[in-house]
């Protein structure tokens, strides 16, 4: 008996959940999606020591004097879900700031801005209804707060759990206040890129600038989906129902984590289309680059300015 204990302890200390840290030192997680948004922070990362996990890398060192750990949760929710559960069990984490690219669906908004949400949605945490000779028929009717539907696609909102709250259902998950306060204070003076370097050797030969000087937005609601959205026709609908500014495919998955563990988090997203709204063509594969970089010089602002 005593032996099979041993050795059911010893199975749980070599799963996941039992996992120990990589390291002790209290940082803050700088997460990106894929390879453009980590290539625009990486060479910023001082004493840097790479861990690997389940075949993803991790930097611990410092960003602008301060503790952090840079990762890339890959690309989609799921993906995005599980990094970052992943990074909250292996290290010692105070706060998590997310720096990426986005498709724009606010008109106001223009290719290389970058945007601070201060609340995520998941679009696609929905119905799709049944189509009858009165019209769309969800299996359930929502609720007063529900943003409108799609013609078959009704919004249900996601269900949360925290450490200090029963199960509920929302549709906007807010980032930290404190973290969107500092934002409010410190980003919008920022200087961004306008012009595609002709040295980035992704895109060599391409010197494209914008028509005008990028800007930084805090506030509006970002909205997620494991979707790559290129559609003029629903970038309309998510601005009416849902006012949204943004929209990419791992946010509010990382904000859905962040909130179950009780963990500070806030997202920057610079705009590298405008999610069919382009006039001819989707231009992410232009502009991903510059957008990336816009993200990073924003984050390493904000990164500069928090107290430890």
């Amino acid at each position: 008996m005593m032996r099979l204990i041993f050795l059911i302890f010893a199975a749980l200390l070599a799963s996941p959940a039992w996992a120990q840290k990589l390291d002790d030192t209290p940082r803050t997680v700088v997460m990106t999606a894929f390879y453009p948004e980590w290539h625009s922070l990486v060479p910023t990362i001082k004493d840097a020591k790479e861990h690997t996990i389940n075949g993803s890398t991790f930097l611990t060192g410092t960003l602008e004097g301060k503790p952090v750990v840079l990762m890339q949760s890959g690309v989609s929710v799921v993906n995005a879900a599980m990094s970052t559960q992943l990074v909250l069990d292996r290290f010692n984490v105070k706060r998590i700031v997310f720096s990426g690219i986005a498709g724009g669906v606010d008109p106001a908004l223009s290719i290389g801005d970058v945007v601070v949400p201060e609340n995520w949605g998941q679009y696609l945490e929905g119905s799709f209804a049944r189509k009858t000779k009165s019209g769309w028929v969800a299996p359930d009717k929502g609720d007063a707060e529900s943003p409108a539907n799609w013609n078959f696609i009704f919004p249900r909102g996601t269900l949360i759990t925290t450490p200090s709250a029963p199960m509920k259902r929302v549709y906007r998950i807010p980032v930290d206040g404190e973290l969107l306060a500092l934002a409010r204070k410190v980003v919008p003076t920022i200087t961004l890129e306008r012009c595609v370097p002709p040295s980035d050797k992704m895109r060599a030969g391409s010197a494209l600038c914008l028509p005008r000087m990028p800007k930084v937005t805090v506030g509006g609601t970002g909205v997620t989906a494991g979707i790559y959205a290129d559609n003029a026709a629903f970038r309309i609908y998510l601005q009416k129902a849902w006012q949204a500014k943004v929209l990419d495919m791992e946010s509010a998955a990382v904000m859905q984590v962040a909130m179950s563990n009780a963990v500070p988090a806030i997202v920057f997203r610079s705009l590298s289309d405008l999610a069919g709204g382009d006039p001819h063509k989707n231009m992410e594969y232009v502009f991903e680059h510059l957008a990336s970089a816009n993200s990073a010089h924003v984050v390493r602002a904000f990164v500069a300015a928090l107290p430890n």
